[in-house]
């Protein structure tokens, strides 16, 4: 009679938890921490300078939206230019009432060299000495016009015009050496001692003014014996009507020889200086991306060298009953987890010297979610390719070949 063997249950499939996953992960980084901070350092250096490069130019562009909000982009700035054939041009002495007329303009000031004149801190000048310092003759009202403010003092007002006082420009004070008005100050203008009663602020949309002292027309005209006429008009007009205004400025200044002025915008420089920025923003955000590159070609050595080493270790669990998907799941594991820590300190080191940056400018700190997210999203990525070869390498390892290694 014959006895039939009872039949063995089967044999579950092993399996392996997310949280022993992880664990495994974590043996090859604790065992060997410099190799792996070492391999975490190129990602961290590539996420922080994408990070820094994105928080700097958010920051920087922050700053500027703010700087053209207080200024505004409804100024104009009218000069002579040259005609055709002409030669060196000039604006008409009845240029500023002409403007005025225009419907769109809310005001205009206008400023005249005073080409004879320098201005010094006293009155012992050797000859031909020039000082690098020019002399204006100003409206009363260019600083309404400009929107500007005072460091120090009060702008030329309607009751200052006869008298010899001055108001000096940020640069023009700082070379004098003039910094309060808390005791009555005095310049030498031409041959007149002319007192101080203002100084400005730095005008970021009229920097020649900075490097100025200036006077009301009617005083340089009775203590510098200068005929003058206008060399420069400042226009604040409608910001729905800028392009309109700009279009038909020249002619209304000179009709007679239209292409003899110049019409600008001062504020399309700071946006020009915005697009150059917005350049090397591209070409910094490429060099981040090469270190990533750099970073992950870092993390995929090690994870190949960590498999060559570790072949008895793998061969060992596979002969306990680890599958080919675990093996390749713990190494996988493990160069997550080094572009994780990279990632993550990469964002930090980016935010903190996005931060510091900011700071000594002067600007807000702006960091956009974007580079966060996409530093951590880039960072697991560069993990998850560089460890694909090492994990799939290490699956493929016989369990009685790597045992022979022990």
């Amino acid at each position: 009679m014959t006895v039939e063997a009872p039949e063995q249950p089967a044999i579950a499939p092993s399996r392996l938890a997310p949280a022993d996953t992880l664990r495994a992960a974590g043996i090859g980084l604790r065992t060997r921490r410099l190799r792996s901070v070492l391999s975490a350092l190129g990602i961290m250096i590539g996420i922080g300078a994408m990070v820094a490069v994105l928080g700097l130019s958010e920051s920087s562009k922050s700053d500027l939206l703010a700087q053209l909000d207080r200024l505004g982009t409804n100024m104009l700035q009218v000069q002579a230019g040259t005609g055709i054939g002409l030669g060196p041009g000039t604006l008409p002495e009845d240029s500023t009432a002409m403007v005025s007329r225009v419907g769109p303009v809310d005001t205009v000031a206008s400023v005249r060299d005073v080409p004879s004149a320098r201005v010094f801190k006293n009155d012992f000048v050797p000859s031909g000495q020039t000082g690098g310092l020019s002399v204006l003759a100003a409206d009363t009202n260019l600083m309404e016009t400009l929107q500007g403010s005072m460091t120090a003092g009060i702008f030329l007002d309607e009751a200052s015009p006869d008298y010899p006082v001055t108001v000096l420009g940020a640069v023009a004070a700082e070379r004098l050496g003039i910094r309060t008005l808390d005791q009555p100050t005095r310049v030498w203008i031409g041959n007149e001692w002319f007192t101080v009663v203002g100084i400005m602020e730095s005008l970021d949309l009229s920097p020649d003014l900075d490097r100025a002292a200036l006077v009301s027309v009617q005083a340089a005209e009775t203590y510098l014996e200068e005929d003058l006429v206008p060399t420069t008009l400042y226009v604040r007009t409608d910001p729905v009507s800028v392009d309109e205004v700009r279009g038909v400025m020249a002619a209304t200044v000179n009709p007679e020889n239209p292409d003899q002025v110049e019409v600008t915008r001062p504020s399309d420089a700071l946006e020009a200086r915005e697009a150059a920025e917005s350049a090397l923003t591209n070409l910094f955000l490429g060099l981040g991306a090469v270190a990533l590159l750099v970073g992950g070609v870092g993390i995929a050595n090690v994870m190949v060298i960590s498999v060559l080493e570790r072949r008895g270790e793998i061969g060992l669990r596979r002969a306990l009953g680890a599958t080919k998907r675990h093996i390749s799941l713990q190494f996988l594991g493990e160069s997550l987890l080094l572009a994780s820590i990279g990632g993550i300190g990469g964002v930090l080191l980016g935010s903190l010297v996005t931060a510091g940056y900011a700071a000594l400018q002067g600007w807000g700190v702006l960091i956009p979610t974007v580079a966060i997210v996409g530093g951590l999203v880039a960072a697991l990525v560069i993990g998850a390719v560089a460890g694909l070869y090492p994990a799939m390498r290490a699956a493929r390892v016989s369990p009685t070949d790597a045992l022979r290694t022990l």
